[in-house]
C-alpha cells in the first residue's frame, strides 16, 4: 500500500453474492497533515466484456437484459449491452469466451483483448477486461439467452454498428462498457 495511506480498519457489513466493506484508512494529504476517511467498498470479483462484431455485415451483436439498479436510479432498467460477465476464477480469455457463448450462443473468433478499466473505482474493486471478437452464422452453436439458474433472461440484438453508434447518442444506450467498446470499434474498425 502507498507510503500516504495507513489501513486502520476494515469491516465486513455484508457477505453474499459479493462482500462489502467499510475501511476506515488514515491519508497523508500533499500538505503533510493526516486526514481520517471511510470509504464503503463492493467486491464481487473481476470480470470481462466482448464486442462481437461481424466485419462483412458491419454489424454487432448486442444483448437486452434487465437491471434491477438501474431502476433504482429512475431509468429504463431494460438496458442494451455487449456480453459481459464475471470471471468466477477464469482468466479473463476463458471467462468472456464462457460469457459470449452463454449469453449469445456464439464461439467467437479473432478474439482480441483491447484494455482493463475499472467502472466505478470510487466504490467497486471490479476490473473488467474487455475484448472485441468477430461472429458470423458459422460461429452460432446454439441460440444464446443467458443461463436461467442466474436469473438471465436475455434478448439478443443484432444491429448496424451505425445504428448501434446512434443508440448512444439518442440514450437508448446508456451502459457504460458497451459504449467504451462500440467507440472502440468506431475508431479502429
Amino acid at each position: 500500500m502507498d507510503e500516504r495511506i495507513k489501513l486502520v480498519e476494515v469491516e465486513t457489513l455484508s457477505k453474499d453474492w459479493g462482500t462489502l466493506t467499510r475501511a476506515t484508512l488514515d491519508y497523508r494529504r500533499t500538505d503533510g497533515t493526516w486526514q481520517t476517511q471511510t470509504r464503503e467498498v463492493y467486491d464481487h470479483g473481476n470480470a470481462a466484456a466482448i464486442i462481437l462484431f461481424d466485419p462483412a455485415r458491419r454489424t454487432v451483436l448486442l444483448l437486452r437484459q434487465y437491471r434491477y439498479p438501474v431502476s433504482l436510479n429512475g431509468d429504463p432498467a431494460w438496458l442494451i449491452e455487449c456480453c459481459a460477465g464475471l470471471l468466477d476464477g477464469d482468466d479473463k480469455l476463458e471467462g468472456v469466451m464462457r460469457e459470449a457463448l452463454e449469453e449469445t450462443g456464439h464461439q467467437p473468433r479473432d478474439v482480441q483483448f483491447l484494455f482493463d478499466a475499472y467502472m466505478s473505482p470510487g466504490s467497486l474493486t471490479e476490473r473488467l477486461s474487455c475484448f472485441v471478437g468477430h461472429y458470423d452464422a458459422g460461429t452460432k452453436i446454439h441460440d444464446g439467452g443467458g443461463l436461467v439458474a442466474e436469473g438471465e433472461e436475455i434478448e439478443l440484438l443484432e444491429l448496424d454498428l451505425q445504428e448501434a453508434l446512434a443508440l448512444i447518442a439518442s440514450g437508448g444506450i446508456i451502459d457504460a462498457k458497451t459504449i467504451m467498446l462500440l467507440h472502440w470499434l468506431a475508431l479502429n474498425r
